[in-house]
């Protein structure tokens, strides 16, 4: 069997609290040798500055580089407002997506049947809604340059954000998503702002050419962002796979999480190019919610969007989607049975911890191995 590298990077806030139950499961997993992950544990964002200054260091950079895997937590927090803006929290995020290459972010939205009435829309609207956003992740404006603000004098200043994508980048990206559709329910819908971004020209142009040249079996549709906005509330289910720039898969993706209840339940993974040697791709996988610094140490967290995206890793970088599935399984059957944590709480539900919560889900994985 082969040992697979896992750097966990908790981070801040609530982080800690929903990796220790990722770290449960772990190691009943190796204590069970049905897999062998070896981890190691870093800093990153609020608590990499507190200790070091700086939002991650060089020594757990090369940490990530070497493994084979990053399961990460949440950074950030009011605590951290005030810091350098290159030592903020988020920017050790953004330096392992950049230097790591992971240009690939997958967003899945799925409503457990469970949960259809925790969601803000009617149930008929989100029941069995399961779509994937793949988002572009290390380009457009987030990374553009310049990136700038500007004292003009007279009390007036400039900010400067800049808009950048290349070709290569949206083919990478428009491949990852046909070939998820091809693995789906084989559609995909293209969202830019083409009426008013030279961007979105592009990328609708790209985007349409991969689809004649490589992906005629896959169904292409493209909407503009705000009404593909719109359209994810009105009608979310007309969605297979969605892809997207940076800027419009980071709130598109935020709003698809709340059409199943709660930040708390979404995964995601972040994927890089697959390497021409060891045909295997970097990766990091995290919760979509944030380091809920309000909540944090209370025991409040909900720690399924953390499982969910380690069940993710163990589906696309190491081939166990049998194992994945029954992770799946076990997190439906839990709220099958009525356990809720803070967030998706509602009447006549059984309140659970943290602990409790991922205790439950290691339970019934339990009783699917028995």
């Amino acid at each position: 069997m082969a040992t697979h590298k896992l750097l966990l990077l908790p981070g801040d806030g609530i982080g800690p609290e929903v990796m220790a139950e990722v770290k449960r499961l772990i190691d009943w997993l190796n204590a069970k040798g049905l897999a062998s992950f070896e981890t190691e544990q870093g800093l990153v964002g609020g608590s990499a500055y507190d200790a070091h200054q700086v939002s991650i260091t060089e020594e757990t950079m090369a940490t990530a580089k070497a493994a084979d895997v990053i399961i990460f937590g949440a950074v950030g927090g009011p605590k951290w407002d005030s810091v350098p803006y290159e030592a903020r929290p988020e920017a050790g995020l953004l330096r392992l997506r950049k230097e790591l290459g992971l240009f690939g972010n997958l967003r899945p939205a799925v409503c457990y049947p469970a949960l259809a009435d925790a969601s803000s829309l009617k149930r008929e609207a989100v029941e069995g809604l399961d779509i994937m956003i793949v988002r572009e992740l290390t380009g457009g404006v987030y990374f553009g340059e310049p990136k700038t603000i500007t004292d003009l004098g007279n009390g007036q200043k400039r900010a400067i954000d800049t808009q950048v994508y290349d070709t290569y980048e949206i083919e990478r990206i428009a491949r990852v998503a046909f070939d998820l559709a091809r693995k789906r329910r084989n559609k995909v819908t293209s969202m830019e702002k083409r009426n008013v971004m030279k961007s979105g020209v592009l990328w609708n142009e790209v985007v349409t050419q991969v689809h004649v040249r490589e992906y005629k079996d896959v169904t292409l549709e493209h909407q503009l962002a705000d009404s593909g906005g719109m359209n994810l509330v009105k009608s979310p289910k007309q969605f297979d796979v969605i892809v997207t720039d940076n800027l419009f898969g980071d709130m598109l993706s935020d709003i698809a999480a709340m059409l199943t209840g709660s930040l708390g339940m979404l995964p995601s993974a972040s994927l890089g190019e697959i390497d021409s040697k060891t045909k295997k791709r970097r990766a990091l996988y995290e919760p979509v919610h944030g380091s809920a610094p309000d909540i944090a140490g209370k025991g409040l967290a909900n720690p399924i969007a953390m499982i969910a995206s380690f069940g993710m890793a163990l589906r696309y970088s190491f081939d166990m989607g049998a194992l994945a599935d029954k992770l799946d399984a076990a997190i439906a059957a839990v709220l099958a049975s009525g356990l809720r944590t803070a967030d998706i709480k509602s009447e006549g539900t059984i309140a659970a911890s943290t602990t409790q919560m991922g205790e439950a889900i290691l339970g019934e994985l339990q009783k699917l191995h028995a």
